[in-house]
């Protein structure tokens, strides 16, 4: 009977869990469809603008070159891992931390064996994962994450910019899970700063520009205003990817909890009919043994 009441202690255990994994999915599913509505309303702007910008860049070509196009050697670089405070999300936190490393390794092992890169982590989960194997981070903010929203944003981007502009670093990578949908998140790699040059584009010359745009006051000063603004929008996109996969892939790890748990209580339900009926038989043949013995 010890047996019995152990198996019935876990079935009892398993379910509780089962309820908290279900109720965590829900909520993680109240907070995706916030959080996809920021992304899916965010991308169009962000896209249009950093397509305006590299329309009114191309527009002046070599002539004028802002300080966030200026392109360096990459002797000082600084990479954004951006993850999340919370855990219980599968390997959401993990991926970004292990695609941090995978990264310097790959394209800046020779600046990271001379100290010139650093890794500004947001999110406490990358940060924990990276302090748990000795990876120095140079620096650290998960507030951003505690009430996403573009002034909460807008001084740290504001920071890596005027760091970038005084050459504190050469280049800003940030790495992020893009959102796909609610079971997919891409993780991504983008070059911040200094912007990339725009790829060749056959359907936009600079003598085209003025049938794009009309330029008011002119296209030094838009664009000189117009950079910062698209680079914030930038990174504040990637801020709600991040946030929006967090919840798909909280979600996704909490439906699978509670599957699994489904099936555990029904291979524990199984284990404990298959005791209670072997606890009957022995009964019934000690009492048919006793009969036996008197007769």
């Amino acid at each position: 009977m010890a047996n019995l009441k152990e198996v019935r202690s876990r079935i009892e255990s398993v379910n509780s869990t089962k309820q908290i994994t279900s109720a965590m999915k829900m909520v993680s599913a109240s907070k995706l469809r916030k959080a996809q509505n920021a992304i899916h309303n965010m991308r169009p702007y962000a896209e249009k603008l950093s397509e305006i910008m590299q329309h009114v860049s191309t527009s002046l070509g070599k002539s004028t070159v802002s300080v966030y196009t200026r392109q360096r050697v990459p002797e000082k670089v600084l990479i954004v891992a951006i993850a999340s405070n919370r855990g219980l999300s599968g390997p959401f936190n993990a991926n970004v931390a292990k695609e941090a490393m995978q990264h310097i390794g790959q394209n800046y092992l020779t600046q990271f064996k001379a100290g010139q890169v650093e890794i500004y982590t947001i999110g406490k989960k990358v940060f924990d994962f990276l302090k748990a194997r000795k990876i120095d981070v140079a620096h650290r903010n998960d507030t951003p994450l505690d009430d996403l929203s573009m002034d909460n944003v807008k001084p740290l981007a504001q920071t890596l910019l005027k760091e970038f502009a005084e050459e504190k670093y050469d280049r800003i990578d940030i790495i992020y899970n893009q959102f796909k949908n609610a079971a997919v998140q891409v993780l991504t790699i983008e070059q911040l700063l200094p912007v990339a040059p725009q790829e060749s584009d056959s359907t936009f010359t600079p003598e085209k520009s003025e049938d794009y745009y009309i330029f008011e006051p002119s296209k030094e000063e838009i664009l000189h205003e117009l950079i910062p603004k698209a680079l914030t929008i930038q990174f504040y996109k990637a801020l709600l990817d991040s946030a929006a996969s967090e919840h798909g892939a909280r979600m996704t790890a909490m439906h699978k909890a509670t599957d699994n748990a489904d099936e555990l209580i029904k291979s524990l339900r199984l284990s404990y009919n298959k005791a209670r009926q072997a606890a009957i038989t022995s009964e019934i043949l000690e009492i048919v043994g006793g009969a036996e013995a008197l007769k």
